[in-house]
């Protein structure tokens, strides 16, 4: 199927998670902040949201320094 990630289209699995995300991304699980077509999914959710397609997926690091 295909999602947007960050703006970006990419080919997943059926059936693949928010985790599926980041791990496809290689960013670390800690740190970031996911939304999916807008509404920001909890971290305890992460590995139960199945994406659909065409779903847009937002994935934040926080950065620090000022």
């Amino acid at each position: 199927m295909t999602v947007f990630l960050n703006g970006e289209s990419r080919e997943l699995a059926d059936g693949a998670s928010v985790l599926d995300v980041l791990d496809v991304l290689g960013v670390p699980r800690t740190g970031v902040a996911v939304a999916v077509d807008g509404s920001v999914v909890r971290r305890a959710d992460w590995a139960g949201t199945a994406l659909t397609e065409g779903a847009r997926v937002e994935v934040l690091t926080a950065v620090q320094g000022g």
